[in-house]
This record gives C-alpha cells, structure tokens and sequence, in this order.
C-alpha cells in the first residue's frame, strides 16, 4: 500500500528518506554482517553514529560549549521530575508557567520535590494562549522557569521567549528543531523524540554545564545530569536504535538547510493550513491568532457530529490521525517538520470541498 499523509500528534511521520535508509541498513549496518540494534554501544559502529548525532545537533542548533547536549531515556515525561530533583536547591522555589495539559503535568511533578509559583496560568483559557511576559509573577531568588514553548493538545505556542534573570527550562518536545533559536538563552532544553527527532523512548536535553553541578548528593546517579555529561550518553545502554535514528534525522534536516530553511517551510505550511481557517465560517481555529502553533493546527467544525464526519471520510481519503486530543475534541492536523507540504495542501483542498457539501 501507499504512504498515507500522517497527521498524528506523536509520535508522529518521519522523513521517508530516513525510514528507507534505515530499512536499507536494518539487517546489515555498513557490511557488519548485523543490525546497528544488536550491535555493542560500546562497539566503533555505534560509537561512530553517536558522536555524529552530537555533532549535528550542536551544528544545528548552534549549541555554544557551554551547554552539553545529552540522549536520555524515559523521554520528556521524566524529565519532569528530572529537572526539579537536579535544579531547585533545598528551599528553593521553582516558577512555572501553566500553559496547557503539558506544563500542568510538570508543575504536578515538580510539586512532589518541593515548592512551586505557578508565575502564569492561563492553562484553562479559551481560545487557548501562552503567556505573555508583562504577566508574569516570579519568584525572587527562584531556581528557575519552566515553559513548555509547544502545547500540543490545544495548539498554542511561544513565539517570543521569556526574559528573565532565572535559568529558563523549556520543554521544546513538539517544536524541538522547527525554527532557529538562541540556545544561550536556555539554562535546560528538553524533548522527547517522538515528534521531530526520531521514535518515543529518547529525550533530548541541553543543558548549561554550570548548571548541572547544582544537583544534591542525593539525586540518583541514574537521574543526575552531570553522570550523563561526564560519559557523553553512554553511562549505561542508550537507546541505540533511537540514537541511529535521530543521527539520520538530523542529516536529512542539514541536507534541507538547516533550521532557518526548515523554518520556513514550517511557516509557508501553517500558514496555508490556517488561510483555509480564517476564508470560511465553517471552521474556526482554537487559539488566539497571536499564539498559533505552527506544528499543531487546532480548529472546530459547528458541530461534534461533523467533526466525526471529518476525521472518517479525511481518513478514507489517505489522511489520518486529525482527531483532536480526547480532552478537547475537534481537530487537530500536526504538521512536524517532516510532514510533507502536499499532505497540507490536500487536507486544504478536502476542507473546502468538506465545508461546500455540509
């Protein structure tokens, strides 16, 4: 059977070339004679692979040697418990903003480790938004702020970062790679894989070396930043498989021109997605204009039955996974930065003819 246009929020489409690379070398990695999955992480094969991920992703995003970039298992969902237990010092307090689903569920992580000021929240809001800086309640001498610059389920994303005199800790899993940014900016970036890098299983993370030094003698080697820096990834097995695959994954984005020609990409696709909104009074999108996520498209349809008659007869047509998110209902079409800009402009044209026949 042919490839269908994959909408689904995570994890999510990869880039085709990358999965034909990947079934070319699958059973035989480089004349091994074996797949790179059963091969030693400790092995030349594997080593190879490894270090050119690291190097790519420093290139890419232009990581400044003062941050290390590390491949950590348990995807971003540990790292809500990971960043807190290693940056927040006893009596500390930990900012967070409440975006959204994703930002509650850190800041209820974070809560089990010690006190947290929810510096904004408009989580609840409808249409859905992040934060804006002139808002923001922050704590004097806090240890840090978290954000979540992506919300996923209701579509609303960061487009100008907060200033702040604290480190910034962003959770970047559904934008991680889509546009150009200043790593210095960050004190900790996190993501899970499963939506821009690679497959689930592997988290991201770059990190201020100085800041890793903040953890307790009572934080687990295991969950320790700075055992992961001092063995570049590979204090235990990593996820090898999901490395290999984020190594091709960051060829093919160089291959593309980087971040700045993915960037805009992203934004001519988004743009088409949200035109096709904003032309009709059948469609109405969920998040204010100014906060539009150009990876997740949200919107309505005048009705919950309609919204059903949608995803069914899109998904009939090739087009797959634009259920929204159970918690919100109606549609959302993720358009990662592998997500190809014909699938974008086909759901436009299936929005039309959808709309003129309702």
């Amino acid at each position: 059977m042919s490839r269908i246009f994959n909408f689904s929020a995570g994890p999510a489409t990869l880039p085709l070339e990358v999965l034909e690379e990947a079934q070319r070398e699958l059973t035989d990695y480089q004349g091994s004679g074996m797949s790179i999955m059963e091969m030693s992480h400790r092995g030349k094969h594997y080593d190879a692979v490894h270090q050119e991920a690291l190097l790519n992703f420093r290139e890419l995003l232009q990581v400044p040697e003062s941050h290390e970039i590390l491949f950590l298992q348990g995807g971003a969902t540990t790292q809500f418990c990971q960043v807190p237990m290693n940056l927040r010092g006893e009596g500390q307090v930990a900012d967070y903003i409440n975006s959204g689903s994703w930002s509650k569920k850190a800041i209820g992580e974070a809560k089990a480790f010690g006190k947290v000021n929810v510096a904004a929240d408009c989580g609840s809001e409808i249409p859905t938004r992040q934060a804006r800086q002139e808002e923001l309640q922050l704590s004097e001498g806090a240890a840090y702020l978290h954000c979540c610059s992506n919300e996923t389920i209701s579509g609303a994303q960061i487009m100008e970062f907060p200033k702040i005199e604290a480190p910034l800790v962003c959770d970047m899993s559904s934008d991680i790679l889509s546009r150009s940014l200043n790593v210095s900016d960050f004190g900790l970036i996190y993501a899970g894989a499963q939506k821009n890098l690679g497959p689930s299983g592997v988290a991201l993370v770059i990190i201020d070396k100085e800041l890793a030094l903040r953890a307790p003698e009572t934080v687990p080697s295991m969950l320790r930043y700075q055992t992961h820096i001092e063995k570049q990834s590979l204090y235990n097995t990593p996820p090898t498989f999901g490395v290999y695959i984020l190594c091709l994954v960051s060829r093919w984005l160089k291959e593309q021109g980087g971040l700045s020609a993915i960037q805009e990409v992203n934004e001519r696709k988004a743009l088409k997605l949200y035109d096709a909104i904003d032309a009709s009074d059948f469609y109405s999108g969920t998040a204010l204009p100014e906060f539009r996520s150009r990876m997740n498209v949200t919107f309505r349809l005048p009705s919950e039955e309609l919204e059903k008659q949608f995803v069914s007869e899109a998904a009939a047509l090739g087009m797959d996974g634009l259920k929204g998110h159970r918690s919100v209902g109606g549609i959302r079409a993720s358009i990662y930065n592998a997500f190809p800009e014909a699938g974008v402009e086909a759901l436009v044209s299936f929005m039309k003819d959808f709309a003129a026949k309702a």
